[in-house]
């Protein structure tokens, strides 16, 4: 049972940031990633709909034998996470709540700034996660639509995005935030831009490396901990295959990919 795969899910590549923190945090841990590439994005999609590809995507993973499901997209965590649960029979995270969690022990002014697509700021999951963890803290939460492209662009160093972090964060300043979370698994490759925008007066929250705690202690609590000192196997399913998704997945990863699977039965 311990040597099965952790499986992770995301609508399409940004879920390689949370991968990349189990496999910092976990590193005998075996994984499966699906990515819903030919889906993705999920944002713009209606709750119905974005609930049908959870459960589609909780299916493949489970079809995969994993002891674990790890929710990496913002979007399914914040509408769908009560699917994935009643669905799998096996533990579930979402990065919502322990990204909420961490960043609510963080906080000594209680001045939280949320930054991710607009799909999960007009959510108001984090916000709302954030409140009922801390009725307290006060909230400020922005959108930075542009950072996906940029970060999928490879830009994560240049010009261009320090003046659009500096746009998106000035609100955020002027609220005199003292933490600020990560909200889009996208926004951990911006980390020294955004640290940088921010003066370094501001603690940095990573969903993904607060999931990977979260799994971990999940892990512990079941007694599913993989304690092989083998090489892990990762596996990497897609529903589709773009042209720069390995060059671009191996950014997200800090490593090389391998083998690319195309997973079948996932229509637009």
């Amino acid at each position: 049972m311990t040597a099965k795969p952790i499986g992770v899910f995301d609508s399409g590549i940004g879920g390689l940031t949370v991968v990349h923190a189990l496999m910092q945090r976990l590193p005998h841990e075996n994984i499966v990633y699906f990515g819903d590439t030919a889906r993705v994005p999920y944002g713009p999609k209606s709750p119905q709909v974005i609930r049908e590809y959870a459960a589609q995507d909780t299916d493949f993973l489970l079809s995969k034998d994993v002891k674990m499901i790890v929710i990496a997209c913002n979007t399914v965590s914040g509408v769908a996470l009560d699917v994935v649960m009643k669905q799998a029979h096996v533990p579930v995270v979402g990065v919502i709540r322990p990204g909420a969690a961490a960043a609510v022990a963080a906080s000594k002014k209680k001045r939280i700034g949320v930054i991710g697509t607009v799909a999960t700021i007009n959510s108001k999951a984090y916000t709302n996660a954030i409140r009922q963890l801390d009725a307290e803290a006060h909230v400020v939460a922005q959108a930075c639509p542009l950072f996906v492209p940029l970060v999928e662009e490879g830009w994560t160093h240049h010009k261009v995005t320090e003046l659009v972090a500096k746009e998106y964060l000035f609100p955020l300043k002027l609220e005199k935030i003292d933490t600020l979370v990560l909200g889009c698994t996208h926004y951990p490759l911006l980390k020294e831009v955004i640290a940088r925008v921010v003066n370094g007066n501001v603690t940095l929250i990573d969903s993904g490396e607060a999931t990977a705690m979260e799994v971990e202690r999940i892990l512990d609590e079941h007694r599913l901990r993989n304690r092989s000192a083998l090489k892990p196997h990762l596996q990497f399913f897609v529903s589709d295959v773009p042209a720069k998704f390995a060059e671009v997945g191996e950014r997200f990863l800090g490593q090389k990919m391998g083998r690319i699977h195309r997973a079948h039965g996932f229509l637009l």
